[in-house]
Order: structure tokens, then C-alpha cells, then sequence
């Protein structure tokens, strides 16, 4: 089990000089954008599909830093209500599927979009509660007139390629905990699974380790992001969880991302990688950095700290003392 990073902190840099930083400090995989929200500043996929000779440049810098791609990311909604700005998040999904296949990556990382409530609205409609009835109704139309069709389609193309596809739950987007994305990966094909960011299901009030043990029954777990969160019960006492303040005014939010460590201490962390060894992950812990109490690198580099006492880099021996 490695120590990766999502390398969209560092993208004022050049990738050579990212990898170079990262080797430094003890990080062993990244996960680079390609498209979507995490932009392509390390990884332009115009420059890079289809390129055999680009290709191989990125491979030699790679070894040269003794790096490997955990995934590549492009985090979008291709099943928006605006038809443009969904196709172009289609478009930056095939193409990173298509991409990873090129660079034997074994996974994308995205998010599973959110539809309108109907098919005359133009905005998507993040349903939390079955009534009024027509929220119920809404939510019925997401599911199978717009999300399962088209995810459908993409875990085709992903089987095609050999590519996994490693939903990120998330607020704000159809799929946003455990049992919503084993109800799409049942819906598909196996080849849909997480992005199990814990992050985001700290404040739904989700058991991280117990939800890691959940969808690895399933095998349904791709990729992970290592990212903390605090609640901050002074706020949530009074205002809950459901939280539009913005991220930057941190006095007055119930929570915030956290660096790794920051939100939840190391022994809790240690469960997180023990869960995630029971279910037989062996993927990279890719760090994304989102804590506007610190530095990016700051950040980082004290992630990297508490994961390196938390990995276990060795695989499990003979349980001697059993028999």
C-alpha cells in the first residue's frame, strides 16, 4: 500500500519538478488530472492520447522519480441538464478512460454527476429527502431515466478498455454515500466502484471504517483518497451539517476538510488502513490536499508523516500463532 498524491496542488509546477518534490518527502504514486474540476496542468490529454512517444516520456519520468499512476482524475457532471456542458464532461471521461487504458493506469477517478428533477428543469436537483411526494418522484427520475442509462454506457466502454471507474461520493452530486454507489455498480457492471473519499461522509455522520468494510465486501472498491474532516460541534449544535457557508469563512462553518490527521487523530487512521487491508486493498492512499488552514505543501508534507507510520509496507505472514 503506497502513499499517493493528487498532484492539482502542485500544478503552478512543472510535473518533473512535482514528482521530484513528492519523491523527496516519501510519496510513491500520484493521481494527475486530465480534465474536469481537476484541470490537466500535469496532464493534458490532448498532447498525451494517442501519443506513443509522449506516452513514453511520461513512463521515463515516472521511473526516473520511482513513481507510478494510482489513477487519472477529471471530476465533472456529465449528466447535467445543460446539454453542452454535459457532453463535455462525457467527453472528458471517455477520453481519460481511454487514456489510462494507453498508460496501463488501472483506474479514473470522476464523480457520478446529478441531474435535473425533471426533464423541462435546467439545474440539477440534489434530492436529500422522499417527501413532498414530487421530490420522491424526482429522484425516481434521476435514477432511471438519466443516471443508470448513461452510467450504463460508460461501464461498457470502461469493460472495453479495462479501466475501472472510481466514483467519488460526494455532496451535491447523485451518488454521495456507500449505499447509493453499490445501488449504481449493481445497476452497471463491475468495472463501477469508489473513489472512497472519507472526507465527505465524516459529516453524513458515516462509520469510515465500517462503510470501507461495506463496499470491499462487494469488491467495490477502486481507489482512495486520504482526506480528513473536523465537525465542529460549536456551529453543528445549532445549525447542522448541511452547511452553505463558504469554505473560506472557517470560523463559521460546522466543518471543514482537513489535512490528514487534523480531523480525526492517527489511531483512527490506522483503522482506516487496517479496514482497507481486510478488504483486500492494496491501492494507493492518494492525499488530496484541501485545508485552507495550511499550506498545500505544509499539508501534504504532515499527511505524508502520519500515513508513513499508518501503511504497513510489508504483506501479511503466516499466522503462526493459529495453528
Amino acid at each position: 500500500m503506497d502513499i499517493g498524491v493528487l498532484t492539482v496542488p502542485l500544478g503552478d509546477e512543472s510535473l518533473d519538478d512535482a514528482l521530484a518534490y513528492l519523491d523527496g518527502i516519501g510519496v510513491g504514486a500520484v493521481e494527475i488530472g486530465c480534465g474536469g474540476h481537476p484541470g490537466e496542468d500535469h496532464l493534458p490529454r490532448d498532447e498525451y492520447l494517442d501519443n506513443d512517444d509522449a506516452q513514453s516520456d511520461l513512463h521515463s519520468l515516472l521511473g526516473e522519480h520511482d513513481m507510478w499512476i494510482s489513477a487519472l482524475a477529471t471530476h465533472n457532471n456529465p449528466i447535467h441538464p445543460d446539454d453542452e456542458r454535459a457532453e463535455e464532461a462525457d467527453t472528458d471521461l471517455r477520453e481519460a478512460i481511454r487514456l489510462a487504458d494507453q498508460l496501463d493506469v488501472d483506474a479514473v477517478t470522476c464523480f457520478s454527476g446529478l441531474p435535473a428533477g425533471g426533464p423541462n428543469d435546467e439545474v440539477p436537483n440534489w434530492v436529500t429527502a422522499p417527501w413532498p411526494s414530487e421530490h420522491a418522484d424526482a429522484l425516481e427520475y434521476q435514477w432511471e431515466e438519466v443516471a443508470i442509462p448513461y452510467w450504463r454506457d460508460i461501464a461498457e466502454h470502461a469493460a472495453d478498455h479495462g479501466v475501472n471507474v472510481a466514483i467519488e461520493m460526494h455532496p451535491n452530486m447523485l451518488v454521495h454515500e456507500p449505499a447509493g454507489l453499490l445501488e449504481l455498480r449493481n445497476a452497471t457492471n463491475e468495472r463501477i466502484g469508489a473513489n472512497f473519499d472519507p472526507s465527505h461522509l465524516y459529516w453524513q455522520g458515516i462509520d469510515v471504517p465500517e462503510a470501507i468494510r461495506f463496499l470491499g465486501e462487494h469488491d467495490a472498491m477502486h481507489h482512495f483518497h486520504a482526506k480528513d474532516t473536523k465537525v465542529y460541534e460549536s456551529q453543528a449544535r445549532y445549525k447542522g451539517v448541511l452547511d452553505t457557508t463558504p469554505y473560506t469563512e472557517e470560523a463559521n462553518r460546522s466543518w471543514l476538510f482537513r489535512s490528514v490527521g487534523y480531523g480525526h487523530g492517527e489511531e483512527h487512521w490506522k483503522d482506516i488502513v487496517s479496514a482497507l487491508r481486510m478488504v483486500e486493498y492494496d491501492g494507493a492512499l492518494s492525499i488530496e490536499h484541501e485545508d485552507s488552514l495550511t499550506s498545500s505543501r505544509e499539508g501534504l508534507e504532515k499527511a505524508v508523516e502520519l500515513l508513513e507510520r499508518a501503511v504497513f509496507r510489508t504483506n501479511p505472514g503466516e499466522a503462526y500463532w493459529a495453528e
